[in-house]
């Protein structure tokens, strides 16, 4: 006959640490105000885990009317190697804070994304992330209309819930004004996207890359800047066109990192050699991709797992005053790829 065994209690937590049963639900239950002593909280954890307890979630969902989960949809991020780390920053601080991540990936499917909302709300999640595998305006169901929402990795259309995005304009910059402070002054550049495009990643790589041109006092050349759609093939195409020609860039800020990587190709079929005869920046920081070109390539890196963390921030921070545009930060990785311009005989 198998034995049963009783689960344990928050009473026999208690006892084990010689405190009260109120002692222990304010230690477990994490509760700002709270005047327990560190040693007293050391002892309570360590009879926790001397007694392998654990909390009843489901009782304490009842009681408090919260889940203590943290809604996460999105079009294809779960499933995307490139994109994942959205929801690994997401998941970590969930799981800092006490909460887990209830996840759904909806493959742009409006039905199976309208079944999501609704699981959302019987789950009676805290809020919910609402995520893009790459950064568009996007509109937000109705069905969020009641339920803390933040936008990531994109941007709310109608402006109603906060955004956290990638800092484009800044991106653009930081790569441009890279290649300036190596004394380039002849840069290109090859963007993602036709110059009719609203995405807003190319608008605002773009953007920066202006600025840093004007910035340094360095006139824009309208024939060095080509348009590709962001794959090996256009950058091989557009980087073998710009360096046939007789008057060519010694540098060439590329819109992604496959772009670059079609730029190294060109170059490599030229016969020229990247960084000595040609400087190439990327974008975006692509594991497969940046450093595992020869030579590794200086890049800014997509921030998904901040986006992530801080989008969690917001939901739990419960500020009514967290609406609008939150941009963060990417970050520049320099490898091998950006050498000293060449001073003219």
């Amino acid at each position: 006959m198998v034995r049963r065994t009783q689960p344990v209690t928050m009473k026999d937590v208690a006892e084990r640490a010689g405190v009260s049963q109120a002692t222990v639900s304010l230690v477990l239950n994490r509760v700002h105000g709270s005047r327990v002593a560190d040693a007293t909280r050391a002892r309570v954890m360590d009879a926790v885990r001397d007694l392998e307890y654990r909390t009843n979630a489901f009782a304490k969902s009842l009681r408090s009317g919260e889940s203590g989960m943290i809604g996460f949809i999105s079009d294809e991020v779960a499933s995307s190697p490139f994109a994942g780390e959205l929801l690994k920053g997401a998941q970590l601080l969930a799981w800092e804070t006490g909460n887990v991540i209830l996840g759904v990936d909806t493959f742009g499917d409006p039905g199976l994304e309208a079944a999501a909302v609704d699981t959302m709300l019987s789950y009676r999640v805290r809020g919910v992330v609402y995520a893009s595998m790459f950064h568009r305006v996007v509109d937000v169901p109705e069905g969020l209309a009641g339920v803390p929402t933040v936008v990531v990795n994109a941007q709310d259309r109608a402006g109603r819930v906060p955004s956290v995005f990638p800092d484009e304009e800044l991106g653009g910059y930081t790569a441009t004004r890279h290649l300036v402070e190596a004394g380039h002054t002849r840069i290109a550049m090859i963007n993602i996207q036709s110059p009719d495009s609203t995405l807003p990643a190319g608008i605002g790589r773009l953007a920066g890359y202006r600025r840093a041109l004007d910035e340094a006092g360095i006139a824009e050349r309208p024939d060095w800047v080509r348009y590709g759609t962001g794959i090996v093939e256009d950058g091989l195409a557009l980087t073998t066109e710009l360096m046939s020609a007789p008057d060519r860039p010694t540098a060439i800020f590329c819109g992604n990192d496959r772009t670059a990587w079609g730029a190294y190709r060109a170059l490599e079929r030229l016969g020229l050699r990247t960084p000595q005869d040609c400087s190439i920046v990327g974008f975006d920081n692509h594991q497969m991709v940046a450093p595992y070109l020869d030579p590794g390539l200086t890049t800014l890196e997509l921030p998904y797992e901040q986006m992530a963390t801080t989008a969690v921030e917001i939901l739990l921070s419960g500020a009514p005053d967290t609406a609008g545009a939150h941009p963060v930060e990417c970050s520049l990785i320099s490898r091998g790829s950006v050498t000293e311009a060449k001073v003219p005989a």
